[in-house]
């Protein structure tokens, strides 16, 4: 009969008490979790087969030599399938032309990942086979052939098959690339192309789960001229996921943590308010076993609940977030597997425990002396428990993210904030009281100042809220924008390149006559970098293998007289006579400051400049972009051939493809595909930070709810005051709407020092972008504050007045 009651009032106190709001902060918690990371499970799939579909495999083995057999079967062992790949460039000869190309021999099952398109009249394929030639559409025009015609390649002739549509495997040189074809790799040894002394490029290719790639990595060891590639850095958008996976783990790390201080701020309050009820059970003789079982019951009714409420919602919540990313998701979703479902829950554990337990340990240990004594509660001895209790969820995010520097930062930027927030707060209002003539507004900033402590909390709590708010828009904002302008939707698609002096005007004239927007022309010649200050580097370090990449290989050099646009200037000036200008990351790889004086070779003729200036060069946005910029005077008789870029759309194909054929020895790189293809995995990134910074703004709504909410009481019972000593109604509510007013004003502002600090941080540290000053914030910012506290107390004031109709 006992054991029936404790559960009936266990019951009865979970729905008629207040335990509900703690039910709803788990379920919050639950749901959050379970739709940020199934969401961000997903779209993380979904950007990693982007990148891997970008590189034809899971990982790749690039290579100058081919590798031997017996090696090729230690990786054959490790399960992962694999493929080979011989690129090279070479001389193609149809009966009526002649071009060079880029070959590469691939084999039937290439690509590993990603789709290749190949079109044989209305017939589509995906695979190559031994005897055939597919051609990229210009080479059509350039060699003169249709589908059926017989072109050279070496000693062997092969007969063309088709189109090239499209391929996975998209790669950005512009100093090296000529139109592709694609043939068999058990065709090269037959054309006999590939001899001691060509410039052959060899890749292995292998796709696998994560433990067979690691196996494949461990079990060869890289030599020089080899490099592994994988879905971070075998393109320009290795950068891009980096930086949205950072954003991803932060703003569920952020959502976890409003969440759970709504969590903790909850389960206060129910310990305040039952603090009496307790202290009566115990002076009517109850045991604090029975207590114990009492709360235990309680404490599984609502995990129960909130865990089905939870992840109920949060399913619901995840199909609600990919609604937007309909269009841009590929179908069928890859699944997010059980993960979720048990992350959700366990994560909720791990906030719940020193959220529920160390304010129901000090409701247990309440003494019944309380139901006399409230304002005097005599404190209950420290237990050990709620240092142990406090240390699950610290050590738990270590264990996580310990390696996550951005969410350090965060996290740092979150306690010092909270401290000078909440101190500044308090000093802002008592400087105002002292200055403040206003009834009304006076005996607002009389009560928010009355307690230090409570206020400083308060005002500390709003603003850090806001303040993670506005952080975590800025940054997808900053993010967003800085993709957009290294990579902007009118971005060059199109190199020219190899264009002789004789054939420069000529050429720019005729693109200039079909009113297409191109870049000013540079200047290429390929040297080296082989010392410092009359020093060799070869001499500084012998080992080749430990030099620097741009040490290791030849360069591509031009010369200007001004400054180019899309570049700037960090230190010293524009070169003058004699002079070079250093790309910042090669200065800072190799210690070079200005006044170095650096010796360069070209061609076999070595000369020096001096360094007089180091310039920022944003190596993602499409534009011709170079270590090293001369003074012209330098170099400018050293033989060069010249490059412009420029942007076509897809249907001016006719345009590149009648320039290829009035300028045979121009090379021509079409990047289109590559750019549409980047312009996609951006616009997933975009809607995607979009959605789940939507979300981490619903959360810090609700954190702010609480936060108001939990005063309610307390303000009942000092209003019935006022108006016992004579208050009017009118005076009340306008001092009611007059503190929060002011809290939330106060609040808005510091949130936004706090958060131009934190920004400051993590773009430099961080996410490592420019630091920029965020003007639209510092008057948006606490308007926005004061509407939505007022939003949120509007219909709290109700309530609130409620003893003035008594």
């Amino acid at each position: 009969m006992r054991k029936n009651l404790v559960w009936r009032w266990a019951w009865r106190e979970l729905f008629h008490g207040q335990l509900w709001p703690v039910v709803a902060a788990l379920a919050l918690i639950i749901a959050c979790v379970f739709a940020l990371s199934a969401l961000a499970g997903r779209i993380e799939s979904v950007l990693t087969q982007q990148g891997r579909s970008m590189l034809a495999a899971d990982l790749v083995l690039r290579s100058n030599q081919p590798l031997a057999p017996e090696v090729l079967t230690a990786l054959d062992a490790s399960g992962a399938e694999g493929s080979d790949q011989t690129r090279f460039g070479t001389m193609a000869f149809s009966d009526n032309n002649m071009q060079l190309i880029t070959v590469k021999a691939v084999e039937s099952n290439y690509p590993l990942r990603g789709a290749l398109e190949l079109q044989s009249d209305a017939d589509m394929h995906n695979k190559v086979q031994p005897g055939e030639l597919w051609l990229e559409e210009r080479l059509f025009s350039l060699l003169d052939v249709k589908r059926g015609d017989q072109v050279d390649v070496g000693d062997l002739t092969l007969t063309v098959s088709g189109m090239i549509v499209s391929e996975p495997e998209l790669s950005f040189n512009p100093f090296s690339q000529m139109p592709a074809a694609l043939m068999h790799q058990s065709d090269v040894e037959a054309a006999g192309v590939v001899r001691p002394g060509s410039r052959v490029s060899y890749r292995y290719f292998f796709r696998g789960s994560d433990s067979e790639l690691a196996a494949v990595k461990s079990g060869y060891t890289l030599t020089d001229g080899q490099r592994w590639i994988d879905e971070n850095d075998g393109d320009r958008t290795g950068d891009m996921l980096e930086r949205s996976r950072g954003y991803l783990s932060l703003t569920v790390v952020l959502v976890i943590i409003m969440a759970a201080a709504t969590l903790l701020l909850t389960c206060q309050h129910y310990a305040d308010s039952r603090t009496q009820t307790l202290a009566m059970v115990k002076s009517l003789g109850a045991q604090r076993s029975w207590v114990r079982r009492w709360l235990a019951r309680q404490l599984l009714m609502l995990m129960v609940m909130a865990t089905v409420l939870g992840l109920g919602i949060g399913a619901a919540l995840e199909y609600l977030l990919r609604l937007p990313l309909a269009d841009v998701l590929p179908s069928p979703l890859p699944s997010y597997g059980m993960l979720p479902w048990i992350l959700g829950p366990l994560v909720a554990l791990l906030v719940a425990l020193p959220a529920l337990g160390i304010p129901l340990i000090r409701l247990i240990e309440a003494p019944a002396m309380s139901v006399l004594q409230e304002q005097s509660k005599v404190r209950a001895r420290k237990n050990p428990w709620s240092w142990a209790l406090a240390s699950v969820p610290v050590l738990a995010l270590i264990a996580w993210s310990y390696d996550n520097r951005l969410l350090w930062l965060v996290l740092a930027a979150l306690v010092l904030m909270l401290s000078l927030l909440a101190g500044l707060g308090v000093m802002v209002l008592r400087f105002a009281q002292k200055r403040v003539k206003r009834p009304a507004f006076k005996l607002a900033l009389s009560r928010i100042t009355r307690n230090p402590a409570s206020s400083g909390a308060q005002l500390g709590a709003l603003a850090t809220s806001f303040m993670l708010l506005s952080i975590i828009w800025l940054l997808r904002t900053d993010l967003l924008e800085d993709w957009q302008q290294t990579l902007p939707v009118d971005a060059p698609n199109v190199f020219a390149l190899n264009i002789a002096k004789q054939e420069l005007d000529g050429y720019l004239s005729r693109v200039d006559e079909n009113n297409i927007e191109r870049s000013e022309a540079y200047p290429i010649i390929r040297g080296r970098l082989i010392g410092k200050n009359g020093d060799n580097y070869a001499d500084l370090e012998p080992n080749r293998e430990e030099r620097d990449e741009a040490l290791r290989r030849e360069l591509n050099f031009t010369w200007r007289d001004t400054l180019p646009s899309h570049n700037e200037v960090l230190q010293g000036t524009w070169p003058s006579e004699g002079g070079v200008s250093v790309e910042s990351g090669i200065a800072e790889r190799l210690g070079l400051r200005l006044g170095d004086e650096l010796t360069f070779s070209v061609s076999s003729q070595e000369f020096t400049a001096t360094v007089n200036s180091i310039r920022d060069v944003e190596w993602r946005n499409m534009k011709p972009n170079f270590y090293f910029i001369f003074d012209p005077a330098l170099v400018e008789t050293l033989p060069a051939n010249w490059l412009i870029s420029f942007r076509l759309e897809q249907e001016q194909s006719d345009v590149l493809n009648q320039l290829g054929r009035d300028y045979p020895t121009i090379t021509l790189l079409d990047l289109r595909t590559m750019s549409g293809r980047i312009q996609v995995i951006l616009k997933q990134i975009s809607l995607s930070l979009s959605v789940l910074a939507g979300l981490a703004v619903v959360s810090g709504l609700l954190l702010l709810l609480t936060l108001l909410r939990i005063t309610l009481s307390e303000r009942q019972r000092e209003i019935m005051l006022y108006r016992t000593l004579g208050a009017s109604k009118k005076r009340i509510n306008t001092t009611l709407w007059a503190e929060y007013g002011i809290m939330a004003f106060v609040s808005g502002c510091m949130a936004v020092g706090g958060a131009e600090l934190a920004m400051a941080a993590l773009l430099k540290w961080g996410v490592e972008l420019p630091v920029r000053l965020h003007p639209e914030v510092w008057l948006s910012l606490p308007a926005l504050a004061v509407g939505l506290v007022f939003l949120t107390v509007a219909w709290m004031i109700r309530g609130l007045l409620q003893p003035l109709r008594q």
